[in-house]
């Protein structure tokens, strides 16, 4: 069986974005591939943040992401800095990095871009510790959006710049295609993101829903109710083809594109579908935040559990660098 990798970061609450672009495809995979889940705080720090906050989100992700569905008998989940050997193996990935491949990393500039006051070493060097996440664990697939998908060339490069000059140690790592749409936020402008405040959370109370809804941008070129929409065009119609089913997704197409429908309207079918969807996830979110001490137990059965891989690998790769005294 195949091993896959993926971390997701603990910088804000768990939304539609997340959801689609990565979570539900966890889910879906958790049992066809030998899956290792990690909440990547040594990432997030890279960014400014509230300290006294950390420990409480990286707790209230995971408990989001086990009532999404993932199983903790079919994966591993776990937090990055609970195992040192990441930030190990990252130093010596940098020692085989060239400065100017990060520099050619396009989320490098737009990430500097968004924090101009914070362009920091270790937002530099991303990438490589996302590789050193992947091969730490020797994972010989990745699934990835697109915004990812340099990294992981990247670390397929350093993959084959550490086997040739200390020998083979490490699989290029390959991209496990799945479903990972780039979901827009609210505003129909950007990518959905917490930070942007144009998110809708996965345990979204109703009322805020609702009201996030009213005000998310639909179809530009229609201004009256009686004018045909463009739903081709439509953020709020790109999501209903995630959440209804294909044949309601036809009518609110027809009917959008005749004035049938308007805005409000299928703002108001959306937010049902919305809920109707997430009503068990939220369920068991609420009966597991009763229960903190067993989401830490599942992280640290898969702290432990992941421990013994990286001992291996950085064992191997200790000895092959002259480094095992």
């Amino acid at each position: 069986m195949e091993r896959v990798f993926s971390g997701i970061q603990p910088t804000g609450v768990l939304h539609l974005g997340n959801y689609l672009g990565a979570v539900r495809n966890w889910v879906a995979i958790q049992s066809d591939y030998e899956c290792i889940y990690c909440v990547v705080d040594l990432h997030a720090v890279t960014q400014s943040y509230d300290v006294a906050a950390m420990p409480g989100r990286i707790l209230e992700l995971a408990t989001g992401l086990l009532a999404c569905g993932l199983d903790a008998t079919q994966v591993r989940l776990f937090v990055q800095s609970s195992l040192p050997q990441h930030a190990e193996l990252a130093w010596v990935f940098t020692c085989v990095t060239s400065m100017g491949e990060l520099g050619r990393q396009t989320q490098f500039k737009s990430k500097s871009e968004q924090q101009a006051d914070n362009i920091n070493v270790g937002l530099f060097a991303y990438p490589v510790l996302q590789a050193a996440d992947i091969l730490l664990y020797k994972a010989s697939r990745v699934p990835v959006g697109e915004d990812q998908e340099q990294h992981l060339e990247l670390s397929r490069e350093i993959a084959r710049r550490f086997n040739a000059r200390f020998g083979a140690t490490f699989p290029e790592p390959r991209t496990l295609f799945t479903s990972t749409p780039r979901i827009r936020g609210l505003d129909g402008a950007a990518k959905m993101s917490k930070s942007l405040g144009n998110h809708i959370a996965v345990d979204e109370d109703e009322a805020v829903l609702r009201r996030k809804l009213a005000s998310a941008v639909t179809d530009p070129a229609r201004q009256k109710r009686a004018d045909p929409g463009h739903p081709e065009i439509c953020n709020i119609y790109s999501l209903h083809k995630f959440f209804s089913d294909s044949g309601s997704c036809q009518e609110i197409e027809s009917a959008c594109r005749t004035a049938a429908i308007g805005c409000v309207d299928c703002k108001k079918r959306l937010g049902d579908q919305l809920l109707a969807h997430f009503a068990p996830i939220r369920e068991r979110w609420r009966t597991l935040r009763e229960r903190p001490d067993e989401v830490r137990d599942v992280l640290r059965q898969g702290q432990r559990q992941c421990q013994q891989l990286a001992d291996a690998t950085m064992a191997e790769v200790r000895a092959k660098m002259g480094l095992n005294w």
